[in-house]
């Protein structure tokens, strides 16, 4: 059974989940109304007599920080997502399913996260489309909003693999999800200690989310940032494959 296999078969166990669609109805609410205070604060701070535009413009002031909202609420979506992914196939015993239907640990490992990522991807696209509604008027800065979307979408896949290792490594889904939580915000609330400490330099400063997603918010998407998010999923996934493969041959 190949990773994509398993994953068609995650993905239409989504589909028939009220929690799914529960949690993306959620999600898409509060972006939209998230985006319509964005919108609604950038009209107001805009000059009431004819002359040229002032200040940061539609992408900076309502864009970013939209998207930003968005990697947040990933912060909670994601392990909620994800609990189920290992931990709750092992507690309802399909793993040693899988693993005698001939899947390997990379093979459930990585079925697994791209059922997850697509629906948080999908999500990310649905969400991405409101500023696309108002491109005629507002005339965004097209290599900026790609690059804001890039940075977003390679966050989005971080947290999931977080959420995939977390839920390889516990035994409950509640666990799973307060340890990828955990994780996440950890990664999110450096930054802050950074900022009071002053220094953002340093290896600490490296691991701060909001170091690698502010370039790409200004329309600048950065090697090292590209490679930050990427060590991030490499390694979760690594560590959720040795633990699936070790308990394929225990047995």
């Amino acid at each position: 059974m190949s990773a994509f296999t398993i994953a068609r078969i995650d993905l239409k166990r989504l589909a028939v989940r009220p929690f799914a669609w529960t949690l993306a109805g959620i999600t898409l609410a509060m972006m939209a109304w998230q985006f319509l205070l964005g919108v609604s604060a950038f009209m107001y701070a805009q000059p009431t007599v004819p002359g040229p535009a002032i200040g940061p413009g539609f992408t900076d002031s309502v864009v970013a920080p939209y998207l930003l909202n968005y990697i947040q609420l990933c912060l909670v979506i994601a392990p909620l997502v994800t609990m189920q992914a290992l931990a709750g196939e092992r507690s309802a015993q399909r793993l040693a399913l899988l693993s005698a239907a001939g899947a390997s640990g990379a093979h459930i490992v990585f079925g697994k996260f791209i059922a997850r990522l697509a629906f948080l991807w999908l999500l990310l696209v649905v969400v991405a489309t409101l500023p696309l509604v108002l491109s005629g008027a507002t005339h965004p800065d097209w290599g900026q909003f790609g690059a804001a979307l890039i940075a977003t979408a390679l966050c989005v896949a971080a947290l999931t693999a977080i959420g995939i290792a977390c839920s390889a490594f516990t035994p409950e889904p509640a666990l799973a999800a307060t340890a990828a939580l955990l994780i996440g915000e950890a990664l999110s609330l450096i930054d802050a200690g950074v900022r009071i400490t002053g220094g953002g330099g340093g290896w600490l400063g490296y691991l701060a989310l909001h170091t690698h997603l502010a370039p790409a918010m200004r329309g600048l998407v950065r090697s090292e940032d590209i490679v930050y998010f990427l060590i991030i999923a490499v390694l979760a996934l690594a560590l959720a494959i040795r633990r699936v493969a070790a308990e394929r041959e225990q047995g």
